[in-house]
């Protein structure tokens, strides 16, 4: 049974800084897609960043480029969103998942993998940025 469990949200002032964690437990394959998404009140789940286990290629929403740094580690499975500079509009529900795609499609181009294309999710942590 595939787990995913997010940890690191909480809330900060504006400039400040937070890292997301996400483990993975029991995901049967080596090479996959993994995504942060963000949701607030009222929306539906929009991508943040996503990363290729293979390639390690990346991929961000334009909003949070240059400030936010997705990365995993493969030993522990676990993957991480490092959040700088962050602006009261990063404020939301951040959730993890992870899905078997191919590297082109996770990160390769201009868009992201809309969040109905993975499987996977954790149960969210909870982003708080006050001005």
């Amino acid at each position: 049974q595939v787990q995913l469990v997010e940890s690191g949200g909480g809330s900060v002032q504006a400039g400040g800084a937070l890292t997301l964690s996400c483990t993975v437990s029991g995901y049967p394959y080596s090479y996959y897609c993994m995504a942060w998404f963000r949701q607030v009140p009222g929306k539906g789940r929009e991508g943040v960043a996503t990363i290729h286990t293979g390639d390690d290629s990346t991929w961000y929403a334009s909003s949070v480029k240059g400030r936010f740094v997705i990365s995993h580690d493969s030993a522990n499975n676990t993957l991480y969103l490092q959040m700088n500079s962050l602006e009261p509009e990063d404020s939301g529900m951040y959730y993890c998942a992870v899905e078997k795609l191919a590297a082109y499609y996770c990160s390769g181009g201009d868009f992201n993998p809309p969040a109905a294309e993975f499987g996977a999710w954790g149960q969210g942590t909870q982003v708080t940025v006050s001005s």
